[in-house]
C-alpha cells in the first residue's frame, strides 16, 4: 500500500453557502434574494423545492460547527447572505450581522478558521437591474466594507465571488440559475460587472486591512477536443475554455480579457462595456485563488447528419450551454459517473492545478486552495446499524485528494482542500434530490455522519492518504 503525505500547514476543511443551508429566509430582517424569487418560478427547481428552510443552519449553526470540530477540520468556508446583513438603503441590519458575528466567534472558539465568501449567488432583490446594472459592482464594494468593519478583526481570509461564470453565463445566458435570463449580451455584461465587483471589493478590503488574505473562487471544468487532429473539435474546445476559464483568469492575472474570446463574442460584447480603470481594478493583486473542480469535458463537433446539438455537461450543473460553442457535444467516456452524470476524472484535477500554477498563480505568487470538490451519490446503501455507506464518494475523494498530493509533490503551491459539502443541502436547480454532503440530514433535520465523514476524519487526523 502506498501513501501520500501532506504538509503540516495544509488546510483541511469543508464549505457551504448561505442560501443552500441557512433557511430562516424571512426572519430577523432578511429580505428576498433573486433565488427566493427564482424558486417561485414554476418548473425552475426540481420538485418545486426552495431554500426557505433549507437545513436550518441559521438556528443550528452551533451543532454544525460541533460537527466540523468533531471531524478535526481546521477551516470552514461559508458565505454571507447579502440581503440578511444590509437593507435596501445600504444600512446595516443588526440582527443579520449579529448572526455572522456569532457564527465567527463559535468557529474561532472551536479552533476553526472562518473563511468568508461575500457572494455565492444570492443577490438581493432590492438591487435594481441585478448584475446588468454597473452600479451593483459599486454596491458590492460597499457591502464588502460593511462586512469588514464588523468581522475584519476576526476573519482573516476573504473570497469576493464564488463562481462568477455561474452567476453570469449560466444565470443570464442559459437561464439555469437565478434570475433565469437567456440573453447572451446580458451574460457578457453581467460577467464583466461581476469581475468589476471583485476588483473594487478587493481594493476596498486591501485598503481596510493590508494583512488580510484576499481572493476569488472560480469553477473549472477542463475541456479537451475529442479528436486533436480535428480543427472543428479543437476550435470548440478553445471557445469553451475561453468563456469558461480564460475570460476570468486573464482579467485577474493579466489585466485584459483574452482577444480571441472578445472576437468570439462578437456583437454580444457591447461597445463601452469596459470603462477606463476597470481592468486595473479587476487585476488588483490577490493572495489566493479558490479552485472548484468536479469533472472534465471532452467535446466534439456534430456530424453532418446531426441537426440539434444537446447541451454540454460541465461545471456544477448539467445543461450548461456555452454561448460561443452551441454546437458542442459531450463525448461519452469509459469513466464512472456521479449521480449528476458527471464523469469521475481525478487526472483532470491534477492537470488543472499544474496548468494554473504554471501559467497564472505560480508566476504571480498566488496560492491555490481547493475550495470545492465532492460528488453527489444516491447514499442509499445502509449497513447493519442503518448508517450510510457511501463508498463511491470515498473513492471519489480518495482519487481527487491523491491528485492534489501529486500536484504538491511536483511543486504546485496548493495550500488546502475543502470538501463540498458539509451537509446535504439545497442544490440549486436540482433542489434537494442531489446530495453532496458528508453528513446526511434526516426528516427532523438531524445531522447524520456518512462513512465518507468518518473516512475524511481519519485522513485529516493522520495527514496521510492511504492508496
Amino acid at each position: 500500500m502506498s501513501t501520500i503525505s501532506f504538509p503540516e500547514s495544509f488546510r483541511w476543511g469543508t464549505a457551504t453557502s448561505a442560501y443552500q443551508i441557512e433557511g430562516a429566509a424571512a426572519i430577523d430582517g432578511r429580505t428576498p434574494s433573486i433565488w427566493d424569487t427564482f424558486c417561485q418560478v414554476p418548473g425552475a427547481i426540481a420538485n418545486g423545492d426552495d431554500g426557505g428552510t433549507a437545513v436550518d443552519h441559521y438556528h443550528r449553526y452551533r451543532e454544525d460547527i460541533a460537527q466540523i470540530s468533531e471531524l478535526g477540520l481546521d477551516t470552514y468556508r461559508f458565505s454571507v447572505s447579502w440581503s440578511r446583513v444590509l437593507r435596501a438603503d445600504g444600512s446595516v441590519n443588526p440582527l443579520g450581522m449579529d448572526f455572522y458575528s456569532r457564527l465567527t466567534d463559535e468557529l474561532l472558539g472551536a479552533g476553526i478558521e472562518p473563511w468568508l465568501t461575500l457572494y455565492h449567488w444570492d443577490l438581493p432583490e432590492f438591487l435594481p437591474g441585478g448584475w446588468l446594472n454597473r452600479d451593483t459592482a459599486n454596491k458590492f464594494a460597499d457591502y464588502a466594507v460593511a462586512m469588514q468593519k464588523v468581522l475584519g478583526d476576526r476573519v482573516r481570509i476573504w473570497t469576493t465571488l464564488n463562481e462568477p461564470w455561474c452567476a453570469s453565463f449560466l444565470s443570464y445566458g442559459a437561464g439555469e440559475h437565478a434570475p433565469g435570463h437567456t440573453d447572451p449580451t446580458e451574460a457578457v455584461r453581467s460577467a464583466h460587472h461581476l469581475m468589476l465587483a471583485h476588483g473594487l471589493a478587493t481594493q476596498a478590503l486591501r485598503a481596510a486591512d493590508s494583512d488580510a488574505q484576499l481572493g476569488i473562487t472560480l469553477n473549472f471544468t477542463p475541456v479537451s477536443p475529442a479528436d486533436p487532429t480535428s480543427a472543428a473539435d479543437v476550435d470548440l474546445a478553445r471557445r469553451i475554455d475561453g468563456t469558461a476559464n480564460r475570460f476570468f483568469l486573464d482579467a485577474i492575472f493579466t489585466g485584459a480579457y483574452p482577444a480571441d474570446v472578445i472576437a468570439d463574442l462578437g456583437s454580444w460584447w457591447e461597445p463601452g462595456l469596459v470603462h477606463d480603470g476597470d481592468l486595473a481594478a479587476i487585476a488588483a493583486p490577490i493572495d489566493l485563488l479558490g479552485v472548484n473542480y468536479y469533472t472534465t469535458d471532452v467535446v466534439r463537433a456534430p456530424g453532418p447528419d446531426e441537426v440539434a446539438a444537446p447541451k454540454v455537461v460541465r461545471g456544477r450543473q448539467l445543461a450548461s450551454p456555452h454561448i460561443t460553442a452551441p454546437e458542442a457535444r459531450a463525448l461519452p467516456r469509459d469513466l464512472p459517473v456521479t449521480a449528476m452524470g458527471w464523469p469521475v476524472d481525478p487526472a483532470g484535477l491534477h492537470g488543472l492545478l499544474t496548468w494554473l500554477h504554471r501559467d497564472y498563480t505560480g508566476p504571480a505568487g498566488v496560492g491555490l486552495v481547493i475550495t470545492e470538490n465532492g460528488a453527489a451519490y444516491g447514499d442509499e446503501v445502509l449497513d447493519a446499524d442503518g448508517q450510510i455507506q457511501d463508498s463511491d464518494r470515498i473513492e471519489y475523494l480518495r482519487g481527487h485528494i491523491a491528485a492534489c498530493g501529486q500536484a504538491i509533490a511536483e511543486g504546485v503551491d496548493l495550500r488546502g482542500y475543502l470538501v463540498w459539502s458539509l451537509v446535504d443541502n439545497f442544490e440549486w436547480a436540482h433542489g434537494y434530490q442531489q446530495r453532496f454532503g458528508i453528513l446526511a440530514v434526516d426528516s427532523e433535520l438531524r445531522r447524520l455522519p456518512k462513512a465518507s465523514a468518518r473516512w475524511f476524519k481519519e485522513l485529516v487526523r493522520a495527514g496521510v492518504l492511504q492508496l
